[in-house]
Order: structure tokens, then C-alpha cells, then sequence
């Protein structure tokens, strides 16, 4: 079966610090990636896979298709980056794993990419809160979010990213 991407590679480029000059392949996992882990985490199954099986029937629509426009994709966007970036600058191919070097720049350190990935969450943690926050409002327009059954995982409402408490 096919995924159905809730965001394409321009929504990607042209709403994230990634250049349009990246080749799709590096980095199209990593927005599936995202999309199952934390998107589905935050909709639930049935949420989810209406949505997946409304885009690849191209017949996502109203409620939905500003549910998906408005929420979904900005968390996915960065959620995306977030996944992304430790690998940015990773290949493996046949004679190892390699890590990218240009003559014209200056590569940056695990710290930097550290930052970059923390402040990529900090801005899918806003879009997430918002999510939630719209959703609390209005689970009447998406019944399937609230139907998740058995082995189905249920949204989360937690809109808590501070880590561990002791």
C-alpha cells in the first residue's frame, strides 16, 4: 500500500531552513519518519488514516483538508527537520560512511546541529499546542479521533515537551 505524504518537498523547502538544492532522496524517509511517529502520535489511527486514505483518493476536503493545511502540516514540517537534521551530512554507500565537506564552507559541529534540531522542536512543539488546542474545540467535526479502539494508538493530548520531572 502506498503512503500518502501529508506535506510535499515544496512545502518542506520553501517553510524550513532546507534548500531547494537538496536532492528529495536524502531526506524524503525522514518526513514518513515524522509522519508515523510524531504526527500519528498526536491524531491517533483513525484520524490518521482518514486523512492518509482521503489524500490518496484526492478527496481531502473541507474540515479536513483545513485541519491538515492550518495544524498537521506545520507540525510535520518541523517535525521533519527535526529527524532530518542529525543526518544532513551523513552518506553511506558502498565504500563507507561518509560525511559531507565543502571547499567553500565550514562544516558545523554536533552542538550546532544540536541547537538547530532543538530550536526545528521548539517550533513543532508551538504548532503542536496549537493542535491540541484546536482540537479540544472541535473533536465534533472529526469523530475518528476519539474512535481509536484495541491496539489503535490514541491521540495524545499532552502538550507537555519538558522532559523528564522528578
Amino acid at each position: 500500500m502506498a503512503t500518502a505524504l501529508f506535506i510535499t518537498r515544496t512545502d518542506l523547502v520553501r517553510n524550513s531552513i532546507l534548500d531547494g538544492n537538496v536532492d528529495t532522496d536524502k531526506f524524503i524517509q525522514f518526513i514518513k519518519i515524522a509522519q508515523e511517529i510524531h504526527i500519528k502520535n498526536y491524531l491517533g489511527t483513525d484520524l490518521y488514516d482518514k486523512i492518509s486514505n482521503d489524500i490518496l483518493a484526492n478527496n481531502l476536503t473541507g474540515d479536513y483538508l483545513e485541519l491538515v493545511n492550518k495544524y498537521v502540516q506545520p507540525m510535520l514540517i518541523h517535525f521533519a527537520m527535526v529527524d532530518y537534521l542529525p543526518f544532513a551530512s551523513i552518506t553511506i554507500k558502498n565504500g563507507g560512511v561518509f560525511k559531507h565537506t565543502s571547499e567553500t564552507a565550514e562544516s558545523v559541529s554536533k552542538e550546532e546541529i544540536d541547537f538547530l534540531a532543538k530550536k526545528e522542536m521548539d517550533i513543532a512543539e508551538y504548532y503542536t499546542r496549537r493542535f491540541i488546542d484546536y482540537m479540544s474545540f472541535n473533536q465534533a467535526k472529526f469523530p475518528e479521533y476519539t474512535s481509536n479502539t484495541n491496539d489503535d494508538v490514541s491521540p495524545s493530548y499532552d502538550a507537555n515537551f519538558n522532559g523528564w520531572v522528578l
